[in-house]
């Protein structure tokens, strides 16, 4: 199947998914660009309950979704499979940045 097939797919469940998002990811410097907006998010979520300041919630998907869409359009030179899978595509992030922690994925190329 072809990836132009792959991203038209309806998938039935998130472990029939998770193989696509992973070859959507195969260049390193997009993983790492993922992990970092993952961070990132991790990061903006501790700041705003720390400080109280819950408009910062509002930078979430900027961190998350700009990291990850840099990584796509100027590194893996794909569609982010948020556009047809956004539900999967954001388990899918957790995923991967939880297999990259346990060295399941790798950010080296």
């Amino acid at each position: 199947m072809t990836a132009e097939t792959e991203s038209t797919t309806e998938f039935t469940s998130f472990k029939e998914f998770y193989p696509f998002y992973l070859n959507e990811h195969s260049d390193a410097t997009c993983r790492t660009l993922h992990f970092v907006g993952s961070w990132l998010v991790l990061a903006v979520i501790a700041m705003s309950i720390y400080l109280g300041n819950y408009a910062l919630l509002w930078l979430i998907p900027v961190v998350g979704y700009g990291f990850a869409w840099v990584g796509h359009f100027f590194f893996e030179k794909n569609k982010p499979a948020t556009f047809k899978h956004p539900l999967y595509s954001l388990i899918g992030d957790w995923v991967m940045f939880k297999d990259i922690l346990i060295g399941k994925v790798s950010l080296k190329g």
